[in-house]
């Protein structure tokens, strides 16, 4: 059973990460025919490397929804993995991309949705909401009998990625502070985006006698990050649960993996906008779709985590904050030799 998958938004971290994984891990390598990245800067680094890996890459340009439709039959794909891209306009760009694989008969159809949208509200927190609008727009199409679209569906919702966190390096390096403003007492369980593009990555090449496998198929995945830091919490989480983070929670994991003393600093919206629009790539959309989720968090509605699905998808465990954290060791170590402390190994 031949697997082709176009996956969109490759000139961005998670669809770039999702395509480097299906093209070079032998787990995935032999399950998938061939690669179609969709992407709006196709000219990127993330779209050189992919082209090297053996990825066909095609420029997506927003408003031409006839040349997506031609571009999904020519290259015979069968199954989407839908991003919905950083971008002001995620929202148009995502639904023209639904749209046109309705019309040329993708099969099955992978959506990289957002974890907590279901809670937002749609005049605080527009941004998130519009998942949920995505969500709506491609799981309408199981009952469309004009379309296979939908046939095979699967959406993953993912949290609060760890990988926002990079961002505040700097104050960490200085000040040795994690300014978030989430609140003092409010948790949420943050997700390494390589664990959101290994969960995509089963989900994309596992196959069934109906498209995706039926293990995965017609499944609403909510994915967060584990939450035990240390092994000094491990009795308390065998015998309460998993452990949530709350800022000062995130700062100790930091702490243990830095050997560094760290602290959190809860600050404004206003202030977090600041940092961001000074330190961040993003895109303003995206600042703003981060401003809201912290405002979640605040508001108490990412008090859970969800890690069983996690584990029934791929076998293992989500990344634990601690071990992100020594990964990204020296985008947070103090810049002064004075602050440095060894770590034991």
């Amino acid at each position: 059973m031949s697997r082709k998958l176009c996956i969109t938004a490759v000139d961005g971290q998670t669809g770039f990460l999702i395509a480097e994984l299906l093209l070079t891990n032998p787990d995935f390598t032999n399950k998938i025919d061939s690669i179609i990245g969709l992407a709006l800067d196709p000219e990127s680094q993330k779209c050189k490397d992919l082209k090297k890996l053996g990825a066909e890459i095609v420029h997506h340009v927003p408003g031409t929804e006839k040349k997506v439709v031609q571009i999904l039959k020519s290259t015979g794909a069968d199954t989407i993995c839908l991003i919905p891209p950083a971008h002001k306009e995620k929202y148009q760009i995502t639904v023209e991309l639904v749209t046109a694989a309705k019309k040329a008969g993708v099969q099955n159809v992978c959506l990289l949705s957002s974890a907590g949208a279901d809670l937002a509200d749609m005049k605080k927190q527009p941004r998130l909401r519009e998942f949920i609008e995505i969500e709506n727009l491609v799981l309408a199409a199981k009952g469309d009998p004009s379309t296979p679209l939908g046939h095979s569906p699967v959406v993953i919702r993912a949290g609060f990625y760890m990988e926002n966190l990079l961002v505040y390096g700097p104050q960490v390096k200085k000040e040795s502070v994690i300014p978030l403003p989430v609140g003092e007492t409010h948790k949420f369980a943050p997700v390494a985006l390589g664990d959101v593009a290994l969960v995509a990555a089963h989900v994309c090449s596992g196959k069934g006698a109906h498209g995706f496998d039926d293990k995965h198929r017609g499944q609403l995945i909510v994915l967060t990050g584990m939450s035990h830091f240390c092994h000094t919490f491990i009795l308390k989480l065998i015998y309460s649960g998993p452990m949530l983070a709350a800022g000062k929670e995130l700062a100790e994991a930091a702490h243990q993996a830095l050997g560094e003393n760290l602290s959190f600093e809860n600050i404004s919206e206003h202030e977090a906008k600041k940092v961001l629009q000074q330190q961040a790539e993003s895109d303003s959309s995206e600042i703003e779709y981060l401003l809201e989720y912290y405002s979640l968090v605040r508001e108490g509605k990412t008090n859970y985590i969800s890690t069983l699905a996690f584990h029934d998808v791929t076998g293992q465990h989500p990344q634990e904050p601690v071990e992100w954290f020594k990964i990204y060791a020296e985008e947070f170590r103090a810049e002064h030799p004075n602050k440095k402390r060894k770590q034991k190994k």
